[in-house]
Parts: structure tokens; sequence; C-alpha cells
């Protein structure tokens, strides 16, 4: 009659031991849960895990229960030596009745009076890789006769070997993300052959094909145009196109248009002469000037005022200027390439922007695309930061954890590479093991599961929930449009408004 019972219990042991092993790639905490379900789902009193170090050939305890810390930190052993060296040696279980009977057993974690017990029994069984043991899974508990011991040495086998198959999964992961890397490097290698520039990192469709617009574009003197969100890396591409041209060993002055007072712009672009204003004690020249025969970089141009705007045409239309409070036109010889995150299309349809500039700008665009439309590129581009980051800081860094790539490739990187730089900086600082986990992630990356905040509520708080995200990303989308962020949603402009008063949001503060 406890046949039954006892069965269930095994069948329920195992289930929720392969429930954890598939719930989290975090390994770490992944096995010390499975010994925690060993000891309290069975008569046993202390379970310990080990695992063999290949490189030192010493078998290490990495996570246990019922041992205290430093008692799972004496729980080293070399290969042959008492029953866990054994057992690691011959890949047999052991199965020991009475400890205190054993000469073999060397109670090296526990206290001496667990070793005189007469009725504790101890089993060990290996953790094994095809032909290979990694490993042991051994517990403490009351004496019982053998045919017992026996049947339970058994269910920890199928534990044993469900924990190899986690092990290796997650190496199965590791050397794929490695073979990627490799590829990845590869694919640099014959893009590089082919024309990418050395200061741009990528691999995915949508750069290879920035990188042909580069390498189509470069040698000409065609105004070009960059468009894409901010820290895409829009300086970058202007510097590819410059250095690559035959300009490359001329002048390449960058301005950044939206980080300019309006009252020192013009003074900035086109210089001044002396006495032109208050301040203006010699003549200075301006940046297009000191490009003359090379490139300008006019960074966040759709930021101008409308004056600067007719100023700016004009150089685009006849190079030629005059400084502020002079009458001599100078003519220069420079190549304009501008930048924006600006929708400039909408921008004219507001009258913020003037058509005929755009048209003048807009000769040859090229569209740099955000991190979300290029994710296979996310994790390379996360790997030069660390080397280039560990060698800033001095320090050495040589992964990421999957934990922690599975956060990177799950987050949404509204600040795109910049955003994935300064968080790969921020890990590499903060770790001490030589590897990057996912708690040295930014709270913006950190997942439910990783920080404990699984959602508890009920099917129409979910439901309320995802709906309020959902018309907030499509109000962040268009800048505060509620019709277009109604038509990106499929629902009239009336609902839109019901559900803008539902959720109190207020669409101005995306504008």
């Amino acid at each position: 009659m406890n046949k039954e019972p006892q069965s269930l219990r095994e069948l329920t042991l195992l289930f929720d031991i392969s429930q954890e092993l598939d719930r989290s790639l975090n390994l770490k905490k992944v096995l010390g849960t499975v010994v925690r379900h060993l000891v309290e789902q069975t008569q046993m009193t202390r379970a310990a895990l080990t695992l063999l170090n290949r490189e030192t050939q010493e078998i290490v305890t990495e996570e246990s229960y019922g041992l205290s810390e430093s008692e799972q930190t004496r729980g080293r052993f070399r290969i042959g030596e008492g029953i866990t060296g054994q057992v690691v040696e011959t890949g047999e279980p052991q199965i020991v009745e009475r400890i205190a009977d054993s000469d073999a057993f060397l109670n090296r974690t526990g206290p001496e009076s667990r070793a005189r017990a007469e009725d504790v029994s101890y089993l060990c069984v290996p953790i094994r890789q095809e032909t290979e043991v990694i490993g042991t899974l051994s517990c403490d508990r009351p004496h019982v006769g053998r045919r017992v011991l026996v049947k339970e040495a058994r269910l920890m086998s199928i534990v044993a070997s469900m924990i190899a198959q986690a092990v290796r999964l997650r190496q199965a992961a590791e050397e794929e993300r490695q073979r990627l890397v490799e590829e990845n490097t590869r694919l640099q290698r014959r893009l590089r052959d082919r024309f990418q520039p050395e200061n741009i990192i990528g691999k995915s469709k949508k750069m290879l094909q920035v990188f042909d617009m580069i390498r189509q574009v470069a040698e000409s003197h065609t105004t070009v145009l960059i468009l894409g969100e901010s820290g895409t890396g829009k300086e970058l591409i202007a510097n590819a196109v410059h250095y690559n041209s035959d300009r490359a060993d001329k002048p390449f002055i960058k301005v950044n248009c939206g980080a300019l007072p309006e009252n020192l712009i013009e003074s900035e672009l086109f210089g001044h002469e002396k006495g032109a204003f208050t301040g203006a004690v010699k003549s200075r020249k301006g940046r297009f000037e000191l490009a003359d025969g090379g490139t300008i970089f006019l960074d966040e141009v759709g930021e101008l005022s409308p004056t600067m705007q007719v100023k700016l045409l004009r150089v685009l239309q006849e190079h030629t200027f005059e400084r502020v409070g002079g009458a001599e036109t100078i003519e220069v010889d420079v190549r304009v390439i501008a930048a924006t995150s600006r929708d400039l299309e909408k921008r004219i349809a507001e009258d913020k922007f003037r058509q005929d500039l755009y048209y003048r700008l807009n000769v040859f665009p090229i569209h740099m695309p955000s991190l979300r439309e290029r994710k296979s590129d996310i994790m390379l581009l996360a790997d030069h930061f660390v080397e280039k980051y560990s060698k800033t800081h001095d320090t050495e860094v040589r992964r990421i954890s999957t934990p922690a790539i599975d956060m990177l490739l799950a987050y949404h990187w509204p600040g795109n590479v910049r955003e994935l730089e300064n968080c790969v900086e921020r890990a590499v600082l903060m770790s001490t093991d030589g590897v990057i986990h996912g708690h040295h992630l930014p709270p913006s990356l950190q997942t439910a599961e990783a920080t404990g905040t699984e959602f508890k509520g009920d099917l129409q708080t979910a439901l309320d929930n995802l709906e309020r995200e959902l018309v907030l990303d499509a109000l962040k989308s268009t800048r505060g449009n509620m019709a277009a962020a109604a038509r990106q949603l499929g629902v009239s402009e009336r609902v839109m408004g019901l559900r803008v008063d539902k959720y109190e949001i207020d669409p101005k503060r995306f504008k």
C-alpha cells in the first residue's frame, strides 16, 4: 500500500526538478534548487553536488543543502580520493550502508560525530556526459536496508542524468555563441576585403546595405544625408564616408547644430569680423572656411532655425557666404554630410524645415537602422565593447553569461548602440569574476524572473497593462500624434482617445 504513494513522490520530485532545469539558464541557481528539492522531498538529510575542474583535476563541491558555508568549502577531493573521488574515477555509484564502518569515507565536510554515527547511510552517484564523469551527486540519509538504498541510488542517478543534460545544453549554447562570434569575425574579414569601414561593427542585412551605400557614395562629392535615431552611430557613417573619399587627407570639421545656441551658430558656421558684435575682438574663421577642400559634418541639422536654414541653403547652392559683420563674399569647396534624428518630412509639413533645403540635403540618403532592426549585431557589438572597456579599465572580462546574453537580446534598446555601449562599460566595471552576469546590467534590462517581480494578478489586469503598454509604445513611436498612433494600432481615433483617457496618458509628453 505504501508503494504507490512512494512512486508518486518520486514522480513529483522528478517533475519539479525538470521544471527547475527548464525554467532558468542560470545553472548555478538551478543546481542549488535541485539539491534542495532532493532533500526536502525525500528522506535524505544532507546532499551535495560536486563538479570536476578539468584544469586542476580537483573535484569541488559546487552546491549543497544541509552543509554550512565552511563545510562546503572543505568539500574538495582529488580523483580517486575518498568515496567522491572513487566515483569520479570509476564512474560507478557507491552505496555506504553505515559510514562509521567505511575506511574510504573521509568525512571531509562534516564533524567527527557524523563519521561515528551508526545509523547514517551515504549514497554517491556520478554525473556523466556520455563516457566522461563531470561530477557527483551525494547524500546522507538515516540507515535503512540495502534494497531501499539501491532504489534511492537509482533515483539519484536519474536526477544526475537530468543535471548532466542541463549542463550539456548550457555548454552547447555557449559553444554555439562562440561559433557565431567566430563566424561573425570571419564575415567581418570578408566584408572588409569587399568593403567595410573599420570603425563600424555589424553583419546584419541592413548594415550590409549601409556598407554598400557608403562604398557607392564615398568617392563622389555628393551631399549625403544620414537618417536614424539618436545613438545609432550616424557620426561613424560620416567618418566612413569622409575617410574613404579622395578628401581623406583634407579637413573634416564636425558641428553639432543642436548643441550650439542660436545666437552663436551663425558665427560658428561662417565666422565673424572684428567688432561684428560685443566680444568679437578679432576676426575669426567659421567651420565652413576651416573645412575648405574637405568635408563638414552637420549633425542634428533638423534643429537649425529658419534663418540659418536659408543661409545653409545658399552655401549648398552657390558655395559662397559672408562672415558675420563682413561684406566680402567667401567661396569654399566643401562637401556637406548632414545627419538628423528628426523626421524632416514631418517638420516640413509643420513649416519648421524648408522643403528646398531638404531636397538639397537629401541627394544621397543613408538610413542608419536602430539596434532593434539589427538584433543579430547586438552580441557582436557587446563583445567588442567588452574587449574595449576591459583594456580601458585594465580589467579582465572573459565572457558574458548566458542569462546576461538573453537579457541583452530581449531588451528593445531605445538608446541604440550608445545605450548598449554604456551598459557594457558599467557591467565591465562591476564584474569581479571575469564574467558579466545578469545582475551587472541596469535595472531597465532586468527580467521579472531574475528580480523576483513576476506578475501576480488577474487576467483583466494583465490585459489592461498590455493595452496600456501598446498605447504608450504607439504614442512614443509617433511622437504623441494620436491619429498616427491610432492608425498604427488599427483602431479609430475615437477609440484611441477613450484609451488615452482611461489610462490617464498625456500624449504631449512624447512630442
